[in-house]
């Protein structure tokens, strides 16, 4: 039985999972865009693939769909796809509205289909490695986890920085600690056009782990950064998503507060020892992703990033839109307000 499965956005996330559905066996891709430059670049990267101009033409003749089309068209596009029972995987973010989310979330329970959302991270296995190692207790009680998540360019028109890259963080945190945050703090400013932040620090409060993190995104560096720290204390990790070999380090370096009845210790005295780079398997985290999604459709089961899960992640991006610098916001049950 092949599996018909419709991309809808053939763009920067879309024409990688066309290419990446395309190489699993037993599935036929459709590639649906409105844009007919990009339908005929389709065809000719991806002659096996079918192409359609728009979705509700294509869905009669598919049995899945992918939605890699700018976030705003993501309910709206993902709505007409469970209304017709067909299962559903959508970028991240799922949705630019939480009662957007929501209703999708709703919906795909009603209608009993796979809502899934694409937090690719989530199936990276150096991120698996780095929770392995979190979980582990090597190093330590947590004290904070920093990331960078920088580049120059791809701008969007439709959302702020902090929601087109900060999901992958939030993603991340939250699925190391396994806890979502309860408060949010945001530093955000637009350098180029000034309609949209293009360089955010956000800070995140995850209570029961009692753990800060501290995420910069920007589309406005020179470099491209890819960088999650974890600072425990006893050791240190550091993944770089841009390393070829190296991706995971733990560092087993920290400082010590001495015996407060030492009135000639310095403050802290500091532990250097080995750097340590675990052996990582790796497989493209998107291909990983895609074939979780057509064994979900297949079999029924529930995916690793359901629905609920992208709802959890709309609701802390929701947040950081009430909180401008200074300002501290609870997303606890999804609530927003600002002390």
């Amino acid at each position: 039985m092949v599996d018909r499965i419709g991309v809808v956005g053939y763009g920067y996330w879309g024409s990688k999972h066309v290419r990446v559905l395309g190489g699993l066996p037993d599935v036929a891709v459709t590639v649906i865009d409105s844009n007919a430059d990009r339908l005929a670049e389709a065809g000719r990267v991806h002659p096996g693939a079918e192409v359609e101009c728009d979705l509700e033409s294509a869905l009669p003749d598919l049995d899945a769909v992918v939605i890699a089309a700018p976030p705003r068209a993501h309910c709206g596009l993902s709505l007409l796809a469970i209304e017709a029972g067909k299962g559903v995987l959508v970028e991240k973010p799922l949705a630019m509205t939480v009662p957007d989310a929501e209703l999708m979330v709703e919906r795909a329970a009603g209608k009993g289909v796979c809502l899934m959302v694409g937090h690719t991270f989530e199936y990276n296995a150096a991120v698996w490695k780095l929770k392995e190692i979190v979980d582990s207790g090597e190093l330590g009680r947590i004290l904070y986890i920093d990331t960078a998540r920088l580049d120059l360019g791809r701008y969007q028109r439709d959302c702020n920085v902090i929601w087109d890259l900060a999901p992958h963080d939030i993603s991340i945190i939250s699925y190391l600690l396994g806890e979502m945050p309860t408060r949010t703090e945001v530093w955000a400013q637009g350098h180029v056009g000034r309609d949209l932040a293009d360089v955010a620090y956000v800070q995140m409060t995850f209570e029961r782990s009692d753990v800060q993190s501290y995420s910069h995104v920007s589309w406005l560096d020179p470099r491209k950064v890819r960088r999650i720290t974890v600072v425990g204390e006893r050791k240190m990790a550091v993944y770089n998503d841009l390393s070829d070999n190296e991706r995971i380090r733990v560092y087993d370096i920290g400082v010590d507060v001495p015996d407060p009845d030492d009135v000639h210790a310095l403050p802290v005295s500091y532990r250097n020892g080995d750097i340590v780079s675990p052996y990582v398997q790796f497989t493209e985290p998107l291909a990983v992703q895609d074939a979780h999604f057509v064994n979900c459709l297949r079999s029924g089961r529930r995916p690793d990033t359901p629905g609920e899960r992208g709802l959890d992640v709309v609701r802390v991006l929701a947040s950081t839109d009430k909180a401008p610098e200074a300002l501290t916001v609870s997303v606890r049950r999804g609530m927003k307000t600002v002390s």
